[in-house]
């Protein structure tokens, strides 16, 4: 038994309440069982150096654990002098996450940057942060070529995110933190609304993982996924091969996995 009484497949409750920030291009809150994250996507008219006079764009990320995200007050990084190892790890798996799905010659000579702070941790703030800055991310683009910054909209396809692992002798969906920590095997798997893979990461902690156990996690991220795009699909509807893109009319939507979900 779980320690929330999930089964195996099911992933936590997910809330997510949309234009959470009056400023930004993009923005939302998404909650993941007790995990939440607010997510920002702002566009901005310039391009780092490298990029400059090629006519394509970039997008990068920015993630942060508030000081009581967690049991135990953490210092801000920014009095420690320097993000850690972890979240430059996290940042940049934000930024390849996206970029997976944003026609970055459509986007022009401009950037998207995606920040992301935990204000509650209980698991999963890599991939709760990657699921939710595509609905973020969507709307900015709607936004911009909505309003003629950009000829075509850059969305290539949804994206989402999920972790998966071994708990004791059990494979299980959507850990939460009491779960990752004594997790024999941790896996984060990013994948597009279209079924390919953006990333893959799994990691066994002083054990070894079979092929068959793999497969297994890998069929329980993939459905994991499919859950998350569909509610990605609540706020924005798309039609990636014709690069139709359209806001919906939902500010808020709340998911609850009955396990009920065919795909």
């Amino acid at each position: 038994m779980r320690p929330d009484g999930r089964k195996p497949t099911q992933i936590r409750p997910v809330k997510v309440v949309r234009d959470f920030n009056i400023y930004a291009e993009g923005s939302v809150l998404i909650e993941m069982g007790n995990t939440k994250v607010i997510i920002t996507a702002s566009v901005e008219e310039k391009v780092p150096p490298f990029l400059r006079g090629t006519g394509q764009g970039w997008i990068t990320a920015e993630y942060s654990m508030l000081p009581r995200s967690t049991e135990n007050r953490n210092i801000r990084e920014v009095v420690r002098g320097a993000p850690s190892g972890r979240t430059q790890e996290i940042q940049r798996l934000i930024g390849r996450s996206l970029r997976g799905v944003v026609d970055l010659k459509k986007l022009g000579e401009r950037t998207l940057w995606i920040d992301c702070d935990v204000i509650q941790a209980d698991g999963g703030t890599r991939v709760a942060s990657i699921t939710g800055a595509f609905i973020a991310v969507a709307d900015a683009m709607i936004k911009i070529t909505e309003g003629g910054v950009v000829k075509q909209n850059p969305l290539k396809d949804y994206v989402a995110a999920v972790s998966t692992g071994i708990v004791g002798r059990e494979v299980v969906l959507d850990l939460n933190f009491k779960e990752d920590s004594s997790a024999k095997v941790d896996m984060n798997l990013v994948m597009t609304g279209s079924g390919n893979f953006v990333e893959v990461q799994a990691t066994g902690e002083e054990y070894s993982f079979t092929q068959e156990e793999f497969n297994k996690m890998l069929d329980y991220g993939k459905l994991g996924i499919n859950k998350l795009i569909h509610i990605q699909k609540q706020f924005i509807e798309g039609i990636p091969s014709i690069g139709h893109w359209k806001r919906k009319d939902i500010k808020e939507f709340v998911y609850e996995d009955k396990e009920d979900f065919n795909g």
